[in-house]
């Protein structure tokens, strides 16, 4: 039992690197499918990592500063350069209006941050509470930020961040406004998407008493295909969906005036909690503990593996031991392999778990 106890506790601390650079598994583990190797662009900024410098060196050139989070393995940074940076506008946009730095969520290089205090590129990420990678951090000319994408955006709302940064839109209009307008779904009409699980009366959220359920609240909106992806596509998982009968579950209209009780106890309406809290598009998913404090998000183009660990995170209870949700999924990918079963990260719900090819 003890040699069982600390092989977990060991398993908690691997990361996507770590878990695909390993040796082919025996016959009765699972596979491991999603591993994706990255060649990062070589326009990206070779910066000695003291942010405040390469913030000044960028508005020198009338540009702004994102920083990258990635680490080794990462699909969804795949997808980020693969994808999107192989689309000419967005290059040509990124070059004209920005430096990009990476930091590699793991690594050891010394980061000097705006404030001047000094880390290692990992406690800098703690530091940031970086959760997912790739995120994003966009910088204005005096060290703020701007917006934080955590985790992989697709090609056009990715130039509608590019967008909006690069021409000073903050001045003008909110992030979340510039992309409804953009969009046009600010004033879409319809129903949202139904599910068995969501509780339609509820909008007292706070959380009482000894037995509260933890929260998940999916803003949402009508006519909005990534929606539909998430409903149809991933939410349609048995396994998925028996983690999330663990919750108390929510979706509220992102756009609506529908009043509510925040879960700290706040009255407000929908879509003003929903411009504090910082949820910029649909879908988005929040998940609170059974105390109502927020834990995690979902705000990305996640498929199956990722959406069940971030719900997982919650009800296993390891949210509280473990502050890196990379770790906890990591080890969590581990102990399904070593039952016997394939994991595959790309997977959505109308997949097979084993891949014939990809």
């Amino acid at each position: 039992m003890r040699k069982s106890l600390l092989l977990l506790a060991g398993l908690m601390f691997i990361s996507f690197g770590a878990l695909a650079s390993e040796s082919a598994p025996p016959a009765s583990k699972g596979t491991y499918y999603g591993n994706k190797p990255t060649e990062y662009p070589s326009w990206f900024k070779s910066s000695f990592l003291d942010i405040k410098e390469d913030i000044g060196e960028a508005a020198n050139q009338h540009k702004r500063l994102i920083l990258i989070f990635s680490q080794d393995g990462c699909p969804y940074c795949n997808l980020l350069v693969e994808r999107n940076f192989s689309q000419r506008d967005i290059v040509e946009s990124l070059q004209k209006n920005f430096d990009v730095v990476q930091i590699n969520m793991w690594g050891d290089r010394e980061v000097t941050n705006v404030d001047g205090k000094k880390y290692g590129e990992k406690e800098f990420a703690v530091a940031l509470k970086v959760q997912f990678t790739p995120t994003l951090l966009f910088f204005d000319e005096d060290g703020k930020t701007l917006l934080r994408m955590n985790g992989y955006v697709p090609p056009e709302r990715f130039k509608g961040a590019l967008d909006w940064v690069s021409s000073h839109e903050e001045t003008r209009k909110s992030f979340r406004d510039y992309m409804a307008a953009r969009e046009s779904v600010s004033g879409a009409s319809g129903p949202l998407i139904s599910e068995d699980f969501f509780l339609a009366k509820l909008s007292d959220l706070r959380r009482k008493g000894k037995s509260a359920k933890p929260l998940a609240v999916y803003f949402e909106q009508p006519d909005c295909p990534d929606c539909v992806t998430l409903h149809r596509r991933v939410l349609a998982d048995p396994e998925l969906r028996s983690i999330i009968s663990n919750f108390d579950n929510v979706q509220f209209d992102m756009w609506s005036n529908t009043p509510i009780i925040t879960p700290d106890g706040k009255r407000s309406s929908v879509r003003d909690w929903t411009k504090k809290l910082g949820v910029q598009y649909a879908p988005g998913i929040v998940l609170f503990d059974s105390k109502g404090k927020e834990i995690i998000r979902w705000e990305s183009s996640f498929h199956v593996f990722h959406t069940a660990g971030m719900f997982d995170y919650i009800v296993s209870g390891q949210y509280r031991k473990e502050p890196s949700f990379q770790r906890y999924l990591a080890g969590r990918a581990e102990h399904i392999r070593e039952s016997g079963r394939d994991v595959n990260i790309w997977r959505y719900a109308d997949e097979p778990v084993s891949p014939s090819s990809r």
